[in-house]
């Protein structure tokens, strides 16, 4: 992260996140321990030595600059936007579409009596993260906490029933998988014809118009996907370690602050 960046995001958690300094620990160097950690996935002992300062105070000013990050979510979180009838785009030929929509999972612990309804369907112990993004890779809607056995859509009906979940204008809709079911609101490709990207690859050509619109679905709906791939290649943590449901939202924070700071996604590379 450049300095104008770091500063940027600085002023930002002090002024809109309450992020306050009681003479021990200034503003910089909470913001710096808790990037550290989340980046390069350092320990409490790594950060005792490098900041010279102890584990407790480590510990105590990370969550001070995590709950700063909650706070900022209204700002952190991209309004959803309609693909516009004069959109150019040749990937987003959805009029109305407010975006993309899917579910990733992210290791966990949890108690032994609890990792039966955390483990998914690859053997791993995971909770099931529902995502919403936008055409530009900015998110809308996080979900986290849901056991890594529960279904993509189920995740997605408690979403939508929460008070406040994910609002989706009438008129208005998301683009998901075939793992998702086709309604009002949420858009899914046909089933039993060519669908994922990997498939058009090989010089396959649409022969029917259900295979033409599960083409175009496959393209547009890929965002979702370079999304989450983004969000892991930029937080060393994010893929490496257990992490708790709260994490995830300053690693979505991060993101969206490459955006609010105005330094496109490079802002904040790792070093």
């Amino acid at each position: 992260m450049d300095i104008r960046s770091f500063r940027l995001l600085c002023c930002l958690l002090r002024n809109e996140g309450q992020l306050k300094e009681d003479g021990l620990v200034c503003c910089e160097e909470q913001v710096a321990m808790f990037l550290h950690i989340l980046a390069h996935h350092s320990k409490n002992r790594v950060i005792k030595f490098l900041f010279k300062r102890s584990g407790k105070t480590v510990s105590r000013y990370f969550n001070f600059v995590l709950n700063g990050v909650l706070r900022l979510h209204e700002i952190l979180l991209k309004a959803p936007e309609p693909v516009p009838e004069d959109c150019v785009d040749e990937r987003w030929k959805f009029l109305k579409c407010l975006g993309a929509l899917d579910g990733t999972h992210i290791q966990v612990n949890v108690p032994v009596l609890d990792k039966p309804r955390y483990r998914n369907r690859k053997g791993d112990i995971s909770t099931n993260v529902l995502g919403a993004c936008s055409r530009d890779i900015q998110f809308i809607y996080v979900l986290p906490g849901w056991e890594g056995s529960a279904s993509d859509s189920r995740v997605l009906r408690d979403a939508i029933s929460r008070r406040n979940g994910l609002i989706v204008p009438t008129g208005y809709y998301y683009l998901v998988d075939a793992g998702y079911t086709n309604c009002e609101r949420f858009l899914a490709p046909y089933r039993g014809c060519r669908y994922h990207r990997s498939e058009w690859r090989r010089g396959y050509t649409p022969s029917n118009k259900e295979e033409l619109f599960n083409m175009r679905h496959s393209m547009a709906r890929n965002v979702i996907e370079r999304t989450f791939g983004l969000l892991k290649m930029r937080w060393f943590a994010y893929d490496r370690i257990p992490i708790c449901k709260v994490v995830f939202w300053c690693w979505l924070g991060g993101i969206k602050c490459c955006r609010v700071l105005g330094t496109g996604s490079a802002g904040l590379r790792l070093q």
